[in-house]
């Protein structure tokens, strides 16, 4: 199976581009797609059907001449990688995300720890949480092949893959696993005393 990967959000950094050249490398089975990342040329998309001299009307009409190309892509992926930059605020990789989820589509965010609390809605709905573009290479080379590039030789805190690649670079299961258990907990019904 050839996986169709979206590549959704920040375009100020080279972030695909490392998520694109390792997995070539790995040689795995995936294609990339995107939404146009040249900003100049996303905010003039609409110009072709007409000047506007009104901002807004400008940015609608480019707003869904991009969209022909987002959705398309969106609906036929297998998966994708949802990007949130520190600098700016996508607002459209947030949109994405919400597509991504009412649709069902597998997603996985990509972001620092700075903006955990404004994407918490975002990270709840996404399968994986990554810092780096390495960790996303890391599952999907999991998720691809079943093996990891760096597999770990315990799950115990204190292996040497969590110390250098965070939480997030472990075997999803273990993760879910992690999350069942604290789930449970969670509703683990309360014993009234009276």
């Amino acid at each position: 199976m050839n996986w169709k990967i979206y590549l959704s959000g920040e375009i100020h950094t080279d972030w695909r581009q490392q998520i694109e050249d390792s997995c070539r490398a790995s040689n795995l089975p995936a294609t990339f797609s995107a939404p146009v990342t040249d900003h100049e040329a996303s905010d003039e998309a609409g110009d072709v059907l007409g000047a506007e001299e009104n901002r807004f009307w400008r940015d609608h009409k480019s707003a869904k001449v991009n969209t022909i190309r987002t959705k398309t892509l969106i609906n036929s992926c297998d998966l994708a990688i949802v990007r949130f930059g520190d600098k700016y605020k996508q607002w459209n990789a947030a949109f994405d995300a919400g597509f991504f989820a009412a649709l069902g589509k597998p997603y996985i965010t990509l972001h620092d720890e700075t903006i955990i609390h404004p994407l918490k809605e975002v990270d709840a709905s996404a399968l994986a949480w990554a810092t780096t573009p390495e960790q996303v290479v890391e599952i999907l080379k999991y998720v691809i092949t079943k093996e990891w590039l760096l597999a770990p030789k315990s799950l115990d805190h204190s292996s040497d893959t969590e110390r250098k690649y965070g939480f997030n670079a472990l075997p999803i299961l273990r993760r879910l696993k992690r999350f069942h258990l604290k789930a449970v907990a969670f509703h683990k019904p309360h014993r009234h005393v009276s």
